[in-house]
């Protein structure tokens, strides 16, 4: 199947000279890749074509931005660069041989694109073959590479460059999701022994010392061993390696991280994670059927262990048949190891008409104004992401001839298209020492830091993020004077204690617990699970209840007190997210996960939890703030672990709460609290404490808190002190720089200027702009308000995030929406109906308000 170029034969072929002079205007745009420079030859900047797609990828011979068919013409007009090379995999059947079977037959031998295999394809009856070739606009002409002799060595070399670089997300970082897997040179030719060995689909523990965690099958005997307590930090004896040395056999696969999707593979011989392409084969000769594996945590799958009842099953709707579904909003993500959390958040992002409209329905405006480079642009990378889901173009049924030849061949493959999103990722996490790793992520946490960042990159007149803005009325009262103070904050997030006293079957758990503890004891199999069943309405209750305040400090008495603080709505927002507080601390500060039902209702009404504000017979507290304490040695200072594990559940990184309690002299989590939204953007956020020096706190400012500021500038920790006592940020480091960074003295050189206080009111609206890009943050004091979108307290349940696993370092995510007047579940690139959607197990909930 030969493809015709203009310059491949025939009257239109040119000599080398013609192809030279042809090129000649152009060459002061044509770059060789360089170190650092990202090159994109794999995703368009604007859609998720790929060299995969119908029209291939044209890759910028000068930015190295790839785009797709429809995109291109955009790029051409906006910076004029005419060169540009185009990339297309083509897929190929196999041509029969003599004796009938398929015998591989290509023209060009190299796959030079460093594409994903697509997984749908059955490798024995098709073949890729790729291609490359120039292409100068505006008229399209074309020129087939390789064309080494005839191109001029400048455009050689950076076409080779270019077809030869590395992956724009791969990071030095060993520890970061965007270092790209290579496929292990051993995958293909592996030998696997013929010894009869079958794992068990559960019960697993190393043959060497009995372990049950951190276990590896070697892919050529079977053998089952303990890794290194460093490969993935969960604890071993080595004995994998060690059977490694003895034998050479060279890959290895982690049990429990075996899923449809894949599984964690080590190459012992080259000494890095890799990708074994014929996994599911390599698994199949151990008794190993890849569908019907879930990710674990320990190594065993929680479906042998509970029975019927596991979160696995139930969440995930396993052991019915879910019919796929295709078309506009049924478009699957896929996983990029550990990305669940992402994919479940932006399915139900973009199930909201508000933020269809801002991105979807703005995406011609939004790409047409995008920067040079759009994939460093938020706004950009949301509408494409927004499009990809909602357009349909990734998520197309089967031909019903590949339906006709899967049922005569007897085989079934699943159509998973879907989207990527790679890029996406890669941008919106950049800076973010959680989210930019491959590590298991808090959704609750990724829905605050998506919601930041929609707030500080505005799209059109209104900020979509306003649908779930809402005002929190919170009323503290010292309980020995009875004065109160009432203040407002903004929030987003409605959060629910989980109240395990009202669990409706304690009889049963007492049981439950009894039989457990005599099976661990005996060694035998746990008994089937009993789930705590809790009652909605006592959340509600327990959310509604006032709470202690740790280390009050009551102005009315000049001194710490008990305190107490109930919350309200001042304003309910379009739509309610709802999250269960199901994950706490233990003892040793490792999350862990209540596994409780709770029979969340499909209506919900909170009309009765409207704020009221300050009552006829209340005394307000008097407007003093506490008396700030600088310890000589800071390391003296304990850190208060009450209010450190206070801030922590409310989602906080625990090392961020830490130095929260620490900066702010253990005054109590309120002022702590206000310490994190001050800094929770900076990059050494979650980044462990590092106590000063002793002696350098009173000293130079820029050592006080281990921080250097710029042109004298006081340090952030005591700047932002000051502006949680209620005083402006400029009016703080001016006192500051007065007071040599003296904390004390500054609070009196600020009562001693009044005046300047009153002159520093226009800096107010700065300081709410800084407060807002924030996702939970005090309430603004402009004189228009913050934006809310007040209304009734009614809803209806329309979607919920599900968590499956023991913690949030671990497990997966699932998304299940209503769209259209049934339940549909999205479990990464699965889109299918569902059945029997558990919503008595979800973890974050999305409500919308039923209009009046």
């Amino acid at each position: 199947m030969q493809r015709p170029a203009l310059f491949s034969g025939g009257d239109a072929q040119m000599a080398a000279g013609d192809l030279g002079e042809l090129l000649v205007p152009y060459m002061p745009t044509i770059r060789v890749p360089k170190s650092g420079d990202r090159v994109y030859k794999t995703e368009c900047a604007f859609s998720y074509d790929s060299p995969d797609s119908e029209g291939g990828l044209y890759v910028c011979m000068n930015t190295f931005l790839g785009f797709g068919r429809e995109h291109i013409e955009r790029h051409y007009r906006k910076t004029g660069q005419c060169v540009y090379l185009h990339l297309k995999r083509h897929v190929m059947e196999k041509v029969p041989g003599a004796s009938g079977g398929a015998s591989p037959k290509r023209r060009n031998a190299k796959l030079f694109l460093d594409l994903e295999t697509n997984s749908d394809l059955n490798s024995d009856d098709s073949e890729y073959e790729d291609e490359a070739k120039l292409i100068i606009f505006p008229d399209h002409y074309e020129i087939s590479l390789p064309n080494i002799e005839e191109l001029p060595a400048l455009v050689t070399i950076a076409c080779d460059a270019l077809l030869s670089a590395k992956s724009p997300y791969r990071k030095q970082d060993p520890d970061s999701w965007e270092e790209e897997l290579q496929a292990s040179k051993h995958a293909k030719t592996l030998v696997q022994l013929d010894n009869g060995v079958r794992i068990p689909p559960s019960g697993w523990k190393c043959s060497k010392c009995d372990l049950r965690e951190n276990l590896w099958l070697n892919l050529t005997d079977g053998s089952v061993l303990c890794g290194k307590w460093f490969f993935d930090g969960s604890g071993g004896n080595g004995h994998a390696v060690e059977h490694y040395k003895e034998t050479g056999y060279p890959l290895a696969v982690k049990l429990g991280t075996i899923t449809p999707d894949g599984a964690d593979v080590y190459s012992f011989d080259e000494e890095e994670p890799v990708l074994d392409p014929h996994i599911a084969k390599h698994l199949a000769h151990f008794g190993i059927d890849m569908l019907q594996m879930q990710v674990t945590e320990n190594g065993l799958r929680d479906n042998d262990i509970k029975p019927r009842v596991s979160e696995w099953e139930v969440i995930q709707e396993a052991g019915v048949k879910l019919k796929p579904m295709y078309g506009p909003g049924y478009t699957g993500m896929k996983n990029l190891g550990n990305s669940c959390y992402l994919s479940a958040v932006m399915q139900a992002i973009f199930s909201i008409p508000e933020f269809q409209r801002a991105y979807v329905g703005n995406l011609p405006r939004i790409f047409d104004y995008s920067p040079l480079d759009p994939t460093q642009d938020f706004n950009t990378q949301m509408a494409k992401l927004g499009h990809g889901l909602l357009s349909g173009q990734y998520s197309k049924p089967p031909m019903k001839s590949e339906l006709i030849e899967q049922v005569m061949k007897e085989e079934h493959k699943p159509q998973h298209n879907g989207i990527s999103p790679r890029m996406f990722k890669a941008f919106i996490s950049k800076g973010h020492p959680e989210f930019s790793s491959n590590r298991q992520q808090d959704a609750q946490e990724f829905f605050l830091h998506l919601i930041n960042l929609v707030e500080r990159n505005p799209v059109g007149s209104e900020n979509p993020s306003d649908v779930f803005r809402f005002l929190v009325e919170e009323r503290t009262q010292c309980c020995q004077s009875r004065k109160v103070r009432y203040t407002e904050r903004v929030d987003y997030i409605m959060q629910l204690p989980v109240a395990m006293e009202a669990a409706t079957n304690k009889d049963e758990l007492i049981a439950y617990e009894l039989k457990r503890q005599e099976a661990e004891a005996a060694r035998r199999p746990p008994p089937e699970l009993v789930r705590a069943k809790i009652p909605f309405s006592a959340c509600l209750q327990a959310f509604s209840e006032p709470s202690n305040v740790e280390d009050f400090w009551s102005s009315a008495l000049q001194a710490k007190s008990a305190g107490v603080k109930t919350s309200r709505f001042a304003s309910f927002p379009e739509y309610l997210v709802v999250q269960i507080k199901k994950f706490t601390f233990g003892l040793d500060w490792i999350p862990k996960k209540l596994d409780v039902s709770i029979d969340m209702p499909d209506f919900l009404d909170i009309n009765h939890l409207r704020a009221r504000g300050l009552q006829p017979g209340e005394e307000e507290l008097p407007d003093i703030a506490p008396p700030i304490i600088i310890p000589d040695d800071p390391k003296a200072l304990d850190i208060d672990e009450s209010s450190v594990m206070q801030l922590a559940e409310m989602g906080f990184p625990l090392e961020a709460c830490r130095k929260a309690v620490y900066y702010t002299g253990n005054l109590g989590a309120e002022v702590a609290f206000n310490w994190i939204i001050a800094h929770m953007e900076e990059p050494d956020f979650a980044e462990p404490l590092v106590t000063p020096a002793f002696g350098e706190v009173a000293s130079s400012g820029a050592a006080a808190f281990g921080i250097v500021g710029l042109d004298n500038q006081p340090p952030e920790e005591m700047v932002a002190i000051i502006i949680s006592m209620g005083f402006q940020r400029n009016l703080s480091i001016q006192a500051l720089k007065a007071t040599n960074n003296n904390l004390e003295r500054a609070l009196e050189w600020i009562f001693s200027h009044p005046e300047l206080e009153e002159e520093s009111e226009p800096a107010l609206d700065m300081m709410t702009m800084e407060n807002n890009a924030n996702a939970n943050i005090l309430a603004e004091t402009g004189s228009e308000g913050p934006r809310i979108k007040d209304g009734s307290g009614r809803y209806e349940l329309f979607g919920f995030i599900s968590h499956m696993g023991t913690s949030t370092m671990s497990g997966h995510y699932v998304c299940h929406i209503k769209k259209e007047g049934r339940w549909v579940i999205y479990n990464d690139l699965r889109v299918c109906a569902s059945e029997r959607p558990p919503k008595d197990l979800g973890y974050v909930y999305f409500y919308h308000r039923i209009p009046s």
